[in-house]
């Protein structure tokens, strides 16, 4: 790598951010992070990709990344010794591909609630985090424009996800739930498998930590019901390992390919919330493509840059309906996990197979829709 470093174009308060950052900041990799306010990414970066949107990670050659897990793959392979990331035995990369997936996709319902549904305590707070990176010096009144422009977009993007004032004490249980689940899972290990993070860690964090663990409503929520998960998102940031109070801990994963019954109850927790989602997910994106036969290679998702969506579809959730945005990135996420097993022998398959069925999630190898997703360009595209 040359002596430049890293450029991150980044949010604090940003889900897909956090994760791209956080692992440069545990690779020991030099970055500089500068928001979307600055001049450079107004100028150069926005008009290469065609549109705004972050994070975005500059390389040191000149070459843009655009996208959360795209970020996470390049720096793995660009940088592999280097507090690695994806799990070299079979059981644990399934693991961890399963909660990037899960952490980047399937939390985005509280999320979402709980940042825009608490105004009384989240908004001043949301308003300065915003547009800090926004319009960094900007005046009061092209502050609120900013905001005003960027929070309506992202509460309609909530509604999108499922949060509406029906949901909203179902998505609050499930999220209870799911913090009791992972705050008991910590308290043997640091990290989701063992002694480091891996992808499932930095695929938890991004909606763990901006939204979960800053805004002000949530992160308290979180610090008195969940103490264990609110100290691990303090130490996916920080470049030594904090570990203090598990003073036994290594820098290695769990032995043995090991899966704990708290590692396992968590998966069984991703098969009751977010399988029907997936399952919804990819029987729509189907009967969409039966009736897109001419749809050559390579068409951008959704038409053109950042129309991501192809509609919407319902599901049955805790004993109510959802009605949902449809997001063929999803499947690309899940393709992580699918392209995984089909790597693997039939000796390492038939052990993924039997912990997937003891968590109920052994339909994660089969929902697989009649065309890929893929990235290209830096943009979601059919294979």
């Amino acid at each position: 790598m040359s002596a430049h470093p890293y450029i991150l174009y980044a949010m604090a308060g940003s889900l897909y951010s956090a994760k791209a950052r956080a692992m440069l900041v545990k690779k020991g990799l030099p970055f500089e992070e500068r928001g979307p306010g600055h001049a450079v990414f107004r100028d150069e970066i926005v008009p290469r990709l065609g549109r705004w949107i972050i994070p975005v990670l500059a390389t040191p050659e000149g070459e843009l990344v655009q996208d959360g897990t795209d970020i996470l793959d390049h720096l793995e392979r660009r940088h592999p010794s280097a507090q690695p990331a994806l799990p070299a035995t079979p059981q644990h990369r399934i693991v961890a591909l399963l909660f990037q997936l899960f952490g980047g996709e399937g939390l985005l319902r509280p999320a979402m609630h709980y940042r825009w549904n608490f105004d009384a305590h989240n908004l001043g707070f949301l308003l300065r985090d915003f547009t800090g990176g926004l319009v960094p010096g900007g005046t009061a009144a092209e502050c609120e424009q900013a905001f005003a422009r960027s929070s309506g977009r992202m509460r309609k993007a909530g509604a999108g996800f499922g949060v509406t004032p029906e949901t909203a004490p179902l998505i609050e249980a499930s999220y209870l739930e799911f913090l009791q689940l992972f705050d008991e899972h910590l308290a043997a290990m640091p990290y989701l498998l063992g002694g480091r993070p891996t992808v499932g860690d930095y695929g938890l964090l991004g909606p763990l930590f901006p939204h979960l663990g800053r805004d002000p409503y949530p992160a308290t929520l979180m610090k008195q019901r969940a103490w264990r998960v609110w100290r691990w998102t303090e130490r996916m940031n920080r470049a030594q390992q904090d570990t203090g109070e598990y003073p036994d801990s290594s820098e290695d994963l769990l032995a043995g390919d090991a899966v704990p019954l708290t590692l396992l109850a968590l998966m069984r927790y991703v098969a009751e919330d977010y399988l029907a989602e997936l399952r919804a997910h990819v029987a729509f994106v189907d009967a969409w493509l039966a009736t897109q036969a001419e749809l050559p290679p390579g068409s951008i998702v959704g038409g053109k840059p950042g129309a991501r969506s192809l509609g919407v579809t319902s599901f049955p959730w805790r004993g109510t309906t959802l009605t949902v945005q449809v997001l063929p990135y999803r499947l690309h996420l899940l393709q992580h996990i699918q392209d995984a097993f089909d790597a693997m022998d039939p000796i390492a398959q038939a052990d993924v197979g039997s912990l997937l069925a003891q968590a109920g999630l052994m339909e994660l190898l089969t929902l697989r829709a009649r065309r890929r997703v893929e990235r290209r360009g830096n943009l979601e595209v059919w294979a």
